[in-house]
């Protein structure tokens, strides 16, 4: 059973629009989940932790692979949308097909936009779209050293992941 709609880009934007009239704030996180690891659930937690509405833009099977390579993604995107529409941190999936989330930040205007510790609020490359926009960058999760393409090399390695 799934704890979050998936959402078309229409239909997302009626639900954050209803959502903000309510008083409720919106926070988006974004990223491609290809196989889901702990450091996403770590960053989606802590994402929702900022209080309020939480979206996640997921990158479309073309924006996977052009990001992530040959191979990638391992899941196509309706099964990567289902996983993170199932984690109880998640309001609203909604997948993108933009080679950036940039669209949907001006779509959906969000109060936060939640990125990773990969990065600093300086780095993001969205962030001036997102203060356009009204919203203000937050960084959240734990240090990234999780990531699914190295959980995959490793395993091509034959070494025994780390505990």
């Amino acid at each position: 059973m799934l704890n979050a709609p998936i959402l078309n880009r229409e239909d997302l934007a009626a639900e954050v629009k209803r959502r903000r009239e309510s008083g409720g704030k919106i926070i988006l996180a974004n990223g491609c989940f290809d196989l889901l690891h702990v450091g996403h659930i770590r960053y989606l937690t802590a994402a929702k932790e900022i209080g309020g509405t939480l979206v996640v833009g997921l990158n479309s099977d073309r924006q996977a692979h052009l990001l992530k390579g040959d191979g990638r993604p391992f899941m196509p995107e309706q099964e990567r949308a289902e996983l993170i529409a199932a984690l109880k941190c998640v309001d609203l999936v909604t997948i993108f097909d933009e080679p950036t989330v940039e669209q949907l930040i001006r779509t959906i205007r969000p109060d936060f936009h939640a990125k990773g510790t990969d990065y600093t609020t300086d780095s993001v490359p969205e962030r001036d779209i997102v203060r356009e926009c009204g919203g203000q960058v937050v960084i959240t999760g734990d240090p990234k050293d999780h990531s699914s393409t190295e959980l995959i090399e490793k395993r091509g390695r034959g070494e025994e992941a780390k505990r």
